[in-house]
């Protein structure tokens, strides 16, 4: 048991088997791929530990005050589970079965705004839930028409604060040794704004596709080398068969004017 600031008493009990989750679908046909893109970009580019936990619209849980609290996060990412995957494919309690989440993201609902609700009372508020219960040290919130972003960090007075984008326009997660920022372009047939991620040289966090594009790139920069390279080799051939067919001219030319060719 863990408890906090606040006027509950926060437990961490694990979600009973027989408890009936929502089953309401996501706000838009957006958000599905932008958390896969966030998801996918990690794991290609080996930034996402065996034991870490990332999940899209996935059930996070405490209990307050006896009552069992879930809310279920547009992308969420646990750095370490303490737990078989097997244990959490309903939900995930934090502390009962690994670490709290390290970061929180939200693509901003076009319907009530709960994003931003800090209501207090039973069931509480997103905002609330994510600062004073669960107080994950990250809380995004992305607007995905617009490309909109707000990063917000929990400080130590438990509370979230506002954070400036670095010259970049991209906001540095120390935990995780990564950028994240908002990249303007085109995936599974969207031309829009996505969440990227960066590493600590700049680099882009590339997509599958982009990296079979580099390949393929990369396999044609080779083709056309060695192209190239044949070109010259085939240019040099001829120039020496024809400098041969001119020396053997010449050797004739001396031969019909009764001269020897030199050795």
């Amino acid at each position: 048991m863990l408890a906090t600031a606040t006027p509950y008493e926060i437990t961490w009990e694990l979600l009973p088997d027989d408890f009936v989750l929502d089953d309401e679908p996501v706000d838009n046909v957006n958000q599905p791929p932008l958390a896969a893109a966030l998801t996918e970009s990690l794991e290609l580019a080996g930034k996402l530990p065996d034991r870490a936990l990332v999940a899209t619209n996935y059930g996070i849980c405490a209990t307050m005050n006896g009552k069992i609290a879930i809310k279920a996060p547009d992308w969420v990412y646990v750095p370490q589970i303490s737990v078989s995957r097997a244990q959490v494919l309903r939900s995930y309690t934090p502390h009962r079965q690994g670490d709290a989440p390290l970061i929180a993201i939200e693509f901003l609902s076009d319907t009530d705004g709960g994003e931003y609700s800090s209501k207090r009372t039973y069931p509480p508020g997103k905002w609330f839930f994510y600062e004073q219960i669960l107080q994950i040290p990250h809380y995004l919130i992305f607007e995905p028409n617009t490309g909109r972003l707000e990063v917000h960090r929990l400080q130590e007075s438990g509370v979230y604060e506002l954070r400036s984008p670095e010259a970049s326009d991209r906001y540095w997660i120390e935990e995780l040794g990564l950028a994240i920022g908002v990249w303007q372009g085109r995936r599974e047939n969207r031309d829009s704004y996505w969440l990227r991620w960066w590493d600590e040289d700049g680099n882009l966090l590339l997509w599958g596709s982009e990296l079979v594009a580099r390949e393929r790139q990369a396999t044609e920069r080779e083709r056309q080398a060695t192209e190239r390279e044949r070109q010259v080799t085939e240019r040099e051939r001829q120039a020496k068969e024809a400098a041969l067919r001119r020396l053997e001219q010449l050797e004739q030319q001396l031969r019909e004017a009764g001269l020897e060719p030199p050795n």
